[in-house]
């Protein structure tokens, strides 16, 4: 799988969760959105080889 985040990118063949994926990468479940294909995915879905993911940061406000 492919995942991007900002300027930079990671390559992992095998499959793990988004939460492991996160974890992988350094970035706390909490304060990130994860998208797979264009869908918004879970900390808990599985991601395989061949997924194009995108990590988004979580922006609050008011």
């Amino acid at each position: 799988m492919e995942v991007v985040y900002r300027e930079r990118t990671w390559s992992f063949d095998e499959s793990m969760t988004v939460k492991q994926m996160l974890k992988r990468i350094d970035i706390l479940p909490e304060s990130a959105l994860v998208v797979r294909d264009g869908k918004l995915v879970t900390e808990d879905q599985l991601l395989k080889p061949g997924d194009a993911v995108k990590v988004v940061d979580v922006i609050s406000g008011g």
